[in-house]
């Protein structure tokens, strides 16, 4: 307990450090370049991020965002999963399948976000563009994992004729979990910025990226650094409570399953 104690003080302490110093760098680039307009303080910054939460407004902003990318996120995690059983079933819809799944994953997120712009409103943009970067990306972890299973595991249950319901949370559920945790993982970093990115070009009436834009329009600097921290923050939050969540799921899923 003692050495878990000391290893997680010790953690604290170097990442403690490290951002110090980057603070300290930001800080020593401020008074080199000794513009406002080309580069905000970190003081300023933190400032007005103290400033912005205090707000009501800041809090609609957030949860406006965020309720439509978690959205594009959460359909795509869902067809994803449903494609992806489908496919490792069926060669045929696999290679149906498979085709425009890669080009979406070649193409640039901004040629999706102006394509978009011609058939979907600017409030519900972000929503698909999250979907549309998610989708492969849970779709071939899943497909894979699937395909991972041990087939001697699957062997000895079809020869023990064990239910389908006990060979999916038995053996193929724990195959794929570690493929889909990854997907998670980066699909919602994926989802976060792919959205934002929407918000920034569609300009919907309450979104992050909205006062992203504006703040760049009107040279708001410190706006412009404050709003880009924040979706960092937010960032790195959704990777957390996504991944927590699907280890608790997991958990539960394979809870007291055993062959």
């Amino acid at each position: 307990m003692e050495s878990r104690n000391h290893k997680f003080k010790k953690a604290i302490l170097v990442k403690g450090t490290v951002l110090f110093l980057w603070l300290f760098l930001w800080q020593l680039a401020y008074w080199a370049v000794g513009q406002d307009l080309l580069l905000a303080s970190p003081l300023d910054v933190c400032s007005r991020i103290f400033v912005l939460v205090k707000t009501i407004y800041f809090w609609k902003i957030i949860t406006a965002s965020l309720l439509r990318i978690l959205c594009g996120f959460l359909l795509a995690v869902f067809l994803g999963i449903f494609l992806a059983v489908l496919t490792s079933r069926f060669t045929v819809l696999y290679d149906f399948i498979a085709l425009p799944m890669n080009l979406i994953k070649a193409a640039p997120v901004a040629s999706f976000v102006i394509l978009a712009l011609i058939w979907i409103s600017g409030h519900k943009l972000s929503i698909f563009i999250s979907f549309l970067m998610v989708l492969p990306l849970v779709w071939r972890n899943v497909h894979d994992g699937i395909l991972a299973a041990d087939p001697q595991l699957l062997e000895m249950a079809q020869v023990y004729h064990l239910p389908q319901k006990s060979v999916w949370r038995a053996i193929i559920i724990p195959a794929v979990l570690p493929r889909f945790l990854t997907a998670i993982r980066i699909g919602s970093g994926f989802a976060w910025k792919a959205g934002i990115a929407g918000e920034v070009i569609a300009i919907p009436n309450i979104a992050i990226g909205t006062e992203l834009y504006h703040a760049k329009v009107y040279l708001e600097t410190i706006d412009l650094f404050a709003w880009t921290f924040i979706i960092i923050l937010l960032s790195i939050l959704l990777e957390r409570l996504s991944i927590l969540g699907i280890k608790y799921l997991s958990l539960f899923l394979c809870r007291g399953i055993s062959l």
